[in-house]
C-alpha cells in the first residue's frame, strides 16, 4: 500500500491550549489549519482494507485526521489494558526508594492514595484500568490490582483518590474554571494519541494503513512516523473508531525494533452515558483521609537531607532556563542544573552519598564530544545526557543524536 504522507504539515504544537477541556477542545489539537494543509498534501489515495480486516468505506489520511478532530464523544466507559516497556534496568527495589525520597514519601511524608505517586505505576509493566467519563466534570479511573483497587475520581470540584488495600483516601479540589483538571496522567488511547498528534509537522509521515477491529469495534489504522533519522520513535499506530472518531488503541514502537514501548487499548468500550452513581464517592468508615494541603506540609517535614531543598531550588532555576535544540522529532531539551561534576551529589534519598552516585553512574555510558565529557542514560525511548559541567540534554533521540545536539548547543 502506498503511504499517504504529508510534505508540509503545520505543527499542532502551536495550539498550546490547556488540557483542562480535553474531552472536547484541547483533545482535538489537530485543528483546521492542519486539516487544510493536510488535505492538499496527504491522503490523496484512499486506504484499502487488508484481507480479513473490517471492510470499511475508503478514507484518506486527511479525512481520518479530520474525523478525530471533529469527534464530540464526551461519554464512555470501558476497560483499558496498558503495557509500558521503556527498558529500564532492574534496580532490585532501589527505584522505589528513589521515588519515595524524591516525592517526600515516607512514614510521615504522604498517603498511599496520593495520585501523584500511585499512578506512576503505569510507567512500567502491564496494568488493567477501568475508566468512565461523563463530560469535562466527571471522570473515574480505577487501577485494578491482584487483591486491591486504586481509584481516582473527579466529580465536579472534588477529586478523590482511594486505595482499598490500605483504606486510605486522598482529597483535593479543582478550580471551577477547570484550569487544574488536566494534571492527571494519560490513561486512555485518546490521551496518548492527543499528545502524539501534537508532533505532526513537516518532519512527519502520516498514512492510513488499512483497518482493524478493537474491542469489538471496526477501526481505521492511522500510522505516524518521523521522517528524520536519529529519533528513537519508530512508528505510532492509532486505531480510530470509524463511527465516532475516538482512538481505541495506541501503539508506539521504537526505531530499535522489538516490543512496543507503549501499547494501550480498550478491551471493552461503550459510548453510552455512565450512571451518575459511578462518580459518587464517600470515604469508607475508618478510612484515613488526607487533604492535599496536608500532603504538602508532610513533605516539608519528611526528614529530607539539609541540602535537598537547595538542590531542588537549583533544579527549578535550571528548568526556568529550559531551551529547545533541533526540530521535529529530533528536538532536544536542555537546561543547566547549576552544579558541576556530572551527577548530582545531593539526591533526596536520605543522604546515601557517593556509593549510590557511583552505582547510578555505572548504569550510564561515558561519552565525550565538543561539549566535554558526560554520562548518557538510555531507555528504549528517552535518552538523557548529563555533562560534567552540570548541563542536561534529554530527548527521544539516539545517543549519537544526543551527543551531536550537545555539541551544537555548546
Amino acid at each position: 500500500m502506498a503511504p499517504y504522507e504529508s510534505d508540509d504539515m503545520t505543527t499542532a504544537r502551536e495550539a498550546d491550549e490547556p488540557r483542562t477541556r480535553r474531552r472536547r477542545a484541547a483533545r482535538y489539537v489537530v485543528p483546521v489549519t492542519v486539516m487544510g494543509v493536510a488535505a492538499a498534501t496527504i491522503g490523496l489515495v484512499p486506504a484499502i482494507a487488508s484481507s480479513g480486516d473490517p471492510d470499511l468505506p475508503e478514507i484518506t489520511a486527511a479525512q481520518l485526521l479530520e474525523r478525530i478532530a471533529q469527534s464530540d464523544v464526551e461519554q464512555l466507559s470501558g476497560t483499558v489494558k496498558i503495557t509500558t516497556d521503556l527498558g529500564l534496568p532492574d534496580l532490585g527495589g532501589l527505584e522505589n526508594s528513589l521515588t519515595s525520597g524524591a516525592m517526600g514519601q515516607g512514614e510521615d511524608g504522604g498517603s498511599s492514595a496520593d495520585p501523584s505517586t500511585r499512578l506512576t505505576e503505569l510507567a512500567s509493566g502491564t496494568h488493567t484500568l477501568r475508566i468512565a467519563a461523563d463530560g469535562p466534570d466527571r471522570q473515574k479511573v480505577s487501577l485494578l490490582e491482584n487483591a486491591a483497587e486504586y481509584s481516582l475520581i473527579h466529580n465536579g470540584k472534588d477529586v478523590w483518590g482511594y486505595d482499598s488495600g490500605s483504606n486510605e483516601v486522598y482529597h483535593s479540589t479543582v478550580d471551577a474554571s477547570g484550569e487544574d483538571r488536566g494534571q492527571q496522567p494519560p490513561a486512555t488511547p485518546e490521551d496518548f494519541a492527543e499528545e502524539a498528534l501534537k508532533a505532526v509537522d513537516d518532519t512527519t509521515s502520516v498514512t492510513v494503513d488499512g483497518t482493524a477491529q478493537v474491542a469489538g469495534r471496526d477501526a481505521y489504522k492511522l500510522v505516524v512516523k518521523p521522517r528524520q533519522s536519529g529519533s528513537t520513535v519508530g512508528a505510532i499506530s492509532i486505531a480510530v473508531d470509524h463511527e465516532t472518531g475516538v482512538p481505541l488503541k495506541f501503539t508506539l514502537t521504537p526505531s530499535s525494533g522489538g516490543a512496543a514501548v507503549v501499547d494501550v487499548g480498550f478491551t471493552k468500550v461503550s459510548f453510552d452515558k455512565p450512571a451518575a452513581s459511578t462518580f459518587d464517592f464517600t470515604p469508607p468508615k475508618g478510612a484515613e483521609v488526607t487533604e492535599d494541603g496536608e500532603l504538602d506540609r508532610g513533605r516539608e517535614h519528611s526528614g529530607k537531607p539539609e541540602n535537598a531543598p537547595k538542590s531542588e531550588e537549583d533544579l527549578a532555576k535550571g528548568l526556568d532556563g529550559l531551551k529547545m535544540l533541533g526540530e521535529g522529532w529530533n528536538t532536544v531539551a536542555t537546561f543547566d542544573t547549576g552544579g558541576e561534576g556530572g551527577l548530582p551529589t545531593d539526591l533526596p534519598t536520605g543522604g546515601t552519598g557517593g556509593d549510590l552516585d557511583g552505582f547510578i553512574g555505572s548504569l550510564g555510558d561515558q561519552v565525550k564530544g565538543g561539549f566535554g565529557t558526560g554520562t548518557v542514560f538510555s531507555t528504549r525511548l528517552v535518552n538523557a545526557l548529563i555533562t560534567e559541567d552540570g548541563k542536561v540534554y534529554v530527548g527521544t533521540v539516539t545517543k549519537d543524536a544526543l551527543v551531536k545536539a550537545a555539541d551544537a548547543g555548546k
